[in-house]
């Protein structure tokens, strides 16, 4: 039977692309949600790092499997690097997707193009049980655009336009996104680190 990876997540976006971003590994991939856990991890952390970490380290000893948890957020230089990561909060608590690009946008309004210059940066913690963590980290560079454009991926996606492409992260395709992400590029050194996990077990 092959070992189960713990996604630390619920986000049915974040887990679809997951899925794709670790195809190939020697691990069957399950959702705290697929195993029952309800357990919520109150993310206290003062960076990305440290928030990745509180998540997958607090999964990783209550279920005692191997635990990928990421966490990530956009940084606009207008803006001195905000929301960072209050990202998936920028707006409040409850806010929409929608409600958050409208805000984002109605922070930047009098900001001309030439200084939108934004990142996605993510951390991806990989926990086992015995408390070791290993990190991963990746980013995208790109520009806020003016407007939301595109229906493909989440959050910020259709904002956060890629000049290399003339499209915003949210009009490319899925494949591509899964190449070029902050989040894949994180993704694809925890590929090589499970790999080696999957070796040594």
């Amino acid at each position: 039977m092959r070992p189960r990876l713990l996604l630390a997540t619920n986000n049915a976006g974040k887990v679809k692309e997951f899925r794709s971003l670790l195809a190939g590994i020697p691990f069957d991939l399950v959702t705290p949600k697929e195993l029952g856990i309800t357990m919520a991890v109150e993310e206290t952390g003062a960076t990305y790092r440290e928030n990745a970490q509180l998540k997958a380290c607090a999964l990783a000893v209550q279920v005692g499997l191997v635990t990928l948890a990421d966490d990530s957020g956009l940084e606009v230089a207008a803006l001195h690097g905000a929301p960072g990561i209050m990202s998936a909060r920028y707006a409040g608590e409850n806010a929409s997707n929608d409600g958050r690009i409208a805000y984002l946008l109605s922070k930047l309004k009098d900001v001309p193009s030439e200084k939108r210059s934004a990142r996605f940066y993510c951390v991806i913690a990989l926990a086992q049980p015995d408390g070791t963590v290993q990190y991963c980290e990746g980013e995208c560079r790109g520009v806020i655009a003016f407007v939301p454009s595109g229906e493909q991926g989440f959050g910020y996606d259709p904002v956060f336009y890629l000049p290399e492409f003339g499209k915003t992260m949210a009009e490319i395709p899925a494949d591509v996104k899964n190449q070029i992400s902050h989040r894949a590029i994180a993704a694809q050194k925890a590929k090589m680190l499970l790999q080696k996990m999957a070796e040594t077990a």
